[in-house]
């Protein structure tokens, strides 16, 4: 053989290979909303009775999860990770609709597991977490937001809810977790003082409670003040 042919059988086999490496991936490799519906309904389903460290109750995050298909909510905001069951919920419900979640947390070693929940979840991608005080972040974030979950320090409810009103559009959802509507000792249940006062007083947002699982108070903005 011809030292031509010999050079023209090497281009043709480097060709060949080349076109092997970048062929388009084949069913198997590409994510599909199935495929992720799967990944995190077994993540939920092996993590069910493992959640601890202030997270919500599954009903909890079932409930976030509906209001945001229900409404087609793309930018969310979560005040208070812990370690991540609540926005595995809310970011499952955002790949749907085509949003992403900014959340926050405070403790370093809630936020790492959090992050690594998230990535065994497959929601990572629907999700920017920052590891900040949410008292001095909050204040930053430009926004806007169409859906917030605040799940923090219970004495400052007031003050996140007064931070994030501006940035939150008009027929947008503003839910808040552990809240009664039963006093005690001249207080609101579940440590909110007069939150749920505050929030049921504004003539503006359209507010009920779901006491199914650990008290989830429902806003919607109506207009603006």
């Amino acid at each position: 053989m011809t030292c031509k042919r010999w050079f023209l059988l090497i281009c043709l086999l480097l060709f060949q290979v080349m076109a092997f490496s970048f062929k388009a991936p084949g069913p198997a490799s590409i994510i599909t909303q199935d495929n992720l519906d799967e990944k995190v309904k077994a993540f939920l389903d092996s993590h069910r009775y493992g959640w601890r460290d202030m997270n919500v109750p599954r009903s909890d995050g079932q409930l976030l999860y509906d209001i945001i298909i229900k409404n087609g909510y793309t930018k969310a905001l979560e005040i208070g990770t812990s370690t991540g069951h609540s926005a595995v919920w809310i970011a499952w419900a955002l790949s749907k609709t085509g949003g992403k979640l900014i959340t926050i947390e405070i403790d370093e070693r809630r936020y790492k597991e959090a992050l690594a929940n998230f990535e065994e979840a497959g929601v990572s991608a629907y999700i920017d977490a920052r590891l900040a005080d949410a008292h001095e972040l909050v204040k930053e974030l430009k926004g806007p937001f169409d859906f917030v979950f605040s799940d923090a320090d219970k004495w400052w409810y007031k003050n996140y809810f007064i931070d994030v009103f501006p940035k939150l559009e008009v027929g947008g959802c503003y839910t808040t977790h552990n809240i009664s509507s039963r006093r005690r000792g001249g207080r609101r249940g579940g440590g909110s003082g007069d939150y749920y006062d505050y929030i049921m007083g504004l003539p503006y947002m359209e507010t009920t409670l779901d006491s199914s699982g650990g008290g989830v108070l429902i806003s919607y903005k109506k207009s603006e003040k």
